[in-house]
């Protein structure tokens, strides 16, 4: 694999209700390596930002994609996961010859790729895409919340936590939530909508 133009593919949002799913593809220089990559999980606000910052500054190319919300609705997580990173793949500016991509399932790509499960802590490539994806992410749900105040959206990023739940019961669904996710189906059920 030395000397082949490697993207490396992740995901960040499967678990929440609300808000897109996005992905990052990103190709690394190995002339400028960015050190202290890890997963994005693993690494404070400010440590991802850090490093999101460096990885569009050193890299051969990187791209994002996404599926909105009634792209996740229609075709359900899984498929809306992998249609972000085929996204995110066809935006970079150059071709990658492999991709490697977190997981266990490749998405439709143009050149040879292999699912890595866990990649995100083992391949550099995957987790600098984990990083800016979950920069990206962070980033429009903490817009959100501007938009729609009393959902905690800056705090929580979409995801079912007590207050989100307890915010769903007094403010109702959003055009931003995932209305086939059990916390907004169980809420549109129990209203007759």
């Amino acid at each position: 694999m030395m000397g082949l133009r490697i993207a490396g593919l992740d995901e960040v949002g499967r678990g929440p209700i609300a808000g897109p799913v996005v992905a990052a593809a990103v190709i690394l220089d190995r002339a400028r390596p960015v050190i202290g990559l890890k997963d994005s999980k693993a690494l404070s606000e400010a440590n991802r930002r850090r490093l999101d910052e460096r990885i569009k500054h050193s890299a051969t190319a990187w791209a994002i994609g996404r599926a909105e919300v009634d792209e996740i609705d229609t075709l359900n997580i899984l498929q809306a996961s992998l249609l972000a990173m085929t996204r995110a793949m066809d935006a970079l500016k150059v071709p990658p010859e492999l991709a490697l991509v977190d997981g266990n399932r490749l998405p439709k790509i143009s050149c040879v790729g292999r699912w890595i499960v866990k990649g995100d802590q083992v391949v550099g490539a995957i987790q600098a895409a984990s990083i800016i994806a979950k920069v990206a992410r962070d980033a429009e749900m903490v817009a959100l919340d501007g938009q729609f105040p009393g959902y905690g959206f800056a705090a929580h990023k979409g995801y079912p936590t007590l207050k989100h739940r307890a915010a769903l019961s007094a403010l109702g669904l959003t055009a931003h939530h995932r209305r086939t996710f059990a916390p907004c189906r169980s809420m549109l059920a129990s209203t007759g909508l």
